[in-house]
């Protein structure tokens, strides 16, 4: 887990939210309350890594309404959302905003830190994902707009010969172009190029045009 992980306590229940805080900090896990929605949102930095843990009914923003309003942002910060009114349409709308977990007041310490540990990997292996998908785009980057031509080619499955015919140039070139994006993008193998273009959607998208 991401040392810098912070679980974030969104509840205008002071009891509550304390309790939860202090379950996280038992367990060594950085953890940080707020008393509204508002407050988290001043505060918020899709830099975070971590998990949301959250109150449906608070003055003011709702926990469902903070949901819609990250996601706007494009936050993948796995939530957690509790309440002491479950209904299965609340429920649902909890999910349909991007919850990874809907528990009811008052929910056991056990149950909740489970849900907290399975968000926390979650988070990690998100944030693992991003870094790959970072330092793939920084590697397409460096290619050449020809090197990037026969990159197609190759995603297509083509053999050097016949990119040579398509792109209208000598087979050695092909070979010289194609040593010099399997070094830059540092793949051992055509399979594992092939899993970094999807990967950062560059294979889907160039197969869509």
């Amino acid at each position: 887990m991401d040392p810098a992980a912070t679980v974030f306590v969104v509840d205008d229940d002071a009891a509550a939210r304390e309790s939860v805080l202090a379950l996280v900090s038992l367990k060594g896990v950085p953890a940080k309350g707020f008393t509204s929605a508002e407050e988290f949102l001043a505060q918020f930095d899709p830099q975070h890594t971590g998990c949301l843990v959250v109150d449906v009914r608070m003055t003011g923003m709702s926990g469902l309404q903070l949901l819609q309003q990250l996601q706007a942002r494009g936050s993948t910060l796995p939530t957690i959302v509790i309440t002491g009114y479950a209904d299965v349409p609340m429920a649902v709308r909890a999910m349909q905003s991007g919850a990874m977990t809907f528990l009811e007041k008052p929910c056991q310490d056990q149950e909740l830190w489970h849900a907290i540990q399975q968000a926390l990997d979650k988070e990690a292996t998100l944030s693992n994902l991003r870094k790959q998908k970072g330092e793939i785009e920084s590697r397409l980057a460096t290619l050449s707009e020809d090197e990037v031509a026969v990159l197609r080619k190759l995603l297509e499955g083509l053999p050097n010969k016949r990119i040579a015919v398509d792109l209208d140039i000598g087979l050695r070139t092909v070979e010289l172009r194609r040593s010099n994006i399997m070094k830059k993008m540092d793949a051992a193998s055509l399979p594992e190029l092939v899993r970094m273009a999807i990967l950062v959607g560059f294979l889907k998208a160039e197969s869509t045009t």
